[in-house]
């Protein structure tokens, strides 16, 4: 996708028209008299997304108007690559630098294939200069984080179990100059990570610690976790068929993490940065934890188990407990946690639950504004009574269905001191159906809006 912005405008470069259909009358008014009445005779009325392709002399085109209504969403130019041929284009707007940008990235990710495993079509080699160089380099980086965070979670479970993950994070850390450690298996318990431990001991893949540091240590302390559970059957609690189709992608939370730690890294932010990816598979085994078990967690809780597929939050505790050990400026995790969030927000808003006022506005305000929106979701206190356990400090699975995605939250919300600012996100991570630039599979949600409230946090 890189090579699909440009830095500099190409001398035969075909204009790209965006056209606001409140403005089209003006437009018609004020454009050649050929290219108006064609666009009138083809019945283009400047409808979101819709595009027309103006024939110039021999055959050739000579330009493509597009009907954008905003000026800053990233997919408004997004179908425009799949119904253009191979070249050069520009983009010819007086969009400001933000929309310049985002209307790049949706023309990149309009390129993005999984091919992993079997040839798709390319997409035509549409260059565009986006006009500006600047839009063309943040809008590559941003393309890239996603595209990355869509092929850790499309890539199926016998290609991404912990040690997978362990070998995206090392790459991650050489790349950047980072550093990693990783611990696996039996040293778990040994260096005091028994939740993790108990989730993934059923499994031939031995479960994992992924912990990486970047930056300089006196700069504010960042830390990023995501669930890293490569495949979820349920466990003992086992999943229906139906429910376990998709259960390659219950690691997207680690995808997320991985993604923006990579975005953090790249724009060279002025952070410490910690990156913590409890990695497991849920697997079935005589050696399976079970329901009714009682877990050591990192920090001393005792958890009783109601649920073994309610491990995501399990893995997270010990996760979060060595997180917050750095009592960092601001610690954010992700986690395809609960469908008890789908079921309140639908697939494509993802949930945040956050215990400081100030990062859950500057988080929602945002991804408004770079239209990658959430919604927060309420720590509310009371219904911490329905996860208490009569024989453990806490249990990991409410004992009657309703609020689930709240329960989970303040399951988490035990683990993190109120001290630190800590925000939480439970995403869907997946597409259900196909939009431009935005096809079936794993997606980054959220990503973009922390990112960019990151940037607004620490770089003034």
């Amino acid at each position: 996708m890189d090579d699909l912005l440009c830095n500099e405008r190409e001398d035969d470069s075909i204009a790209v028209v965006p056209i606001d259909p409140a403005r089209l009358e003006d437009w018609r008014a004020h454009a050649i008299p050929e290219t108006a009445a064609w666009a009138r005779n083809t019945g283009f009325s400047a409808k979101p997304g819709s595009t027309c392709l103006v024939p110039g002399r021999r055959g050739k085109l000579a330009g493509v108007l597009v009907g954008a209504d905003a000026t800053d969403d990233p997919w408004a130019l997004a179908g425009v690559p799949e119904v253009i041929p191979a070249g050069a284009y520009h983009l010819d707007s007086r969009w400001s630098s933000h929309g310049l940008e985002r209307a790049a990235l949706g023309w990149a990710l309009a390129a993005y294939r999984f091919t992993r495993y079997r040839k798709q079509p390319e997409p035509p080699a549409a260059r565009l200069f986006p006009g500006s160089v600047a839009a063309a380099e943040t809008a590559r980086r941003l393309a890239g984080a996603v595209a990355r965070v869509r092929d850790l979670i499309n890539t199926p479970a016998n290609d991404m179990m912990p040690k997978d993950l362990a070998a995206a994070v090392s790459e991650l850390a050489t790349r950047h100059g980072a550093d990693i450690r990783v611990v696996t298996g039996q040293a778990l318990l040994d260096a005091g990570y028994p939740a993790i431990h108990a989730v993934g001991r059923a499994s031939t893949h031995r479960p994992r610690l992924i912990d990486l540091t970047w930056g300089d240590p006196q700069a504010p302390c960042l830390t990023l976790l995501g669930k890293g559970v490569c495949f979820d059957s349920g466990g003992l609690d086992i999943k229906p068929a139906s429910g376990m189709r998709l259960m390659k992608k219950d690691m997207g939370g680690a995808a997320h993490a991985i993604g923006l730690a990579d975005l953090v890294m790249s724009a060279a932010l002025p952070v410490r940065l910690r990156l913590l990816v409890p990695a497991v598979e849920n697997a079935i085994a005589g050696n399976a934890y079970r329901p009714g078990d009682v877990l050591a967690t990192r920090k001393g809780l005792t958890v009783e188990v109601d649920n073994t597929d309610a491990e995501g939050r399990i893995v997270l505790s010990d996760a979060l407990t060595e997180g917050a050990a750095d009592t960092p400026d601001l610690m954010v995790d992700f986690a395809t946690l609960t469908g008890a969030a789908r079921i309140a927000l639908g697939t494509e808003l993802p949930a945040m639950f956050c215990n400081d006022e100030a990062v859950a506005a500057g988080i929602a305000e945002a991804g408004r504004d770079v239209h990658d929106e959430v919604w927060r979701m309420p720590l509310h206190a009371p219904y911490r009574a329905l996860i208490e356990s009569k024989v453990a400090d806490i249990a990991n699975s409410a004992s009657q269905p309703h609020g689930g995605a709240i329960t989970a939250a303040l399951f988490l919300q035990a683990f993190v001191p109120d001290v630190i600012p800590w925000a939480h996100f439970d995403i869907m991570a997946w597409n259900t159906k196909a939009k431009p630039a935005r096809p079936v599979g794993g997606e980054a949600m959220a990503l973009r809006a922390v990112f960019e409230f990151l940037e607004r946090r620490y770089r003034t």
